[in-house]
């Protein structure tokens, strides 16, 4: 008897630990709708585009097997004056296939001021080559924004972290 009331409470206990992951609308959806700003296209401000590289998963003792990742896309704004634009941060598959647009209008960063996109662990579309596609814009002395990458997991006492810095490309 005493098995089958332990049976029954893990059971329960993993059934109700499985949490559905949110869609992909909702990641930081207020974050985005509080920061939008239309951006004047006739304004004199610098434009830019940055790739950054993202890791959903690596592979894990051979090409055969693969970790999954919990990673970060953070978006930094490194003047300590002067607000800046991201217009655009789409992300893409290790094929080079747009998954999803995070924004439709551009948000600002205020100085100093970061705000990130989280790619839950059990999402794996962009498998081991994912990436960003990051356009900014910005006042023209004004520093460029910092597009940096955080890759993480913990399984047990065991955990396994690294970045990734973007690179601008226009």
């Amino acid at each position: 008897m005493a098995r089958i009331v332990i049976c029954v409470l893990i059971s329960f206990a993993c059934l109700t630990s499985c949490n559905e992951l949110p869609s992909h609308e909702e990641y930081h959806a207020e974050n985005w709708s509080k920061r939008r700003m239309d951006v004047n296209p006739k304004d004199s401000l610098e434009t830019g585009k940055t790739y950054l590289s993202i890791y959903s998963q690596i592979y894990s003792m051979s090409q055969h097997k693969t970790h999954n990742l919990t990673a970060m896309a953070s978006m930094r704004n490194t003047s300590d004056t002067d607000t800046i634009f991201v217009t655009s941060a789409k992300y893409y598959d290790a094929q080079g296939k747009l998954i999803r647009t995070y924004f439709d209008k551009s948000i600002y960063l205020a100085p100093m001021e970061t705000t990130e996109v989280i790619i839950e662990e059990l999402d794996i579309e962009g498998g081991t080559g994912s990436n960003f596609i990051f356009e900014w814009k910005k006042a023209e002395n004004t520093s460029e924004p910092l597009f940096e990458g955080i890759m993480n997991s913990t399984l047990g006492q065991q955990g396994l972290s690294f970045s990734t810095t973007g690179k601008r490309i226009k």
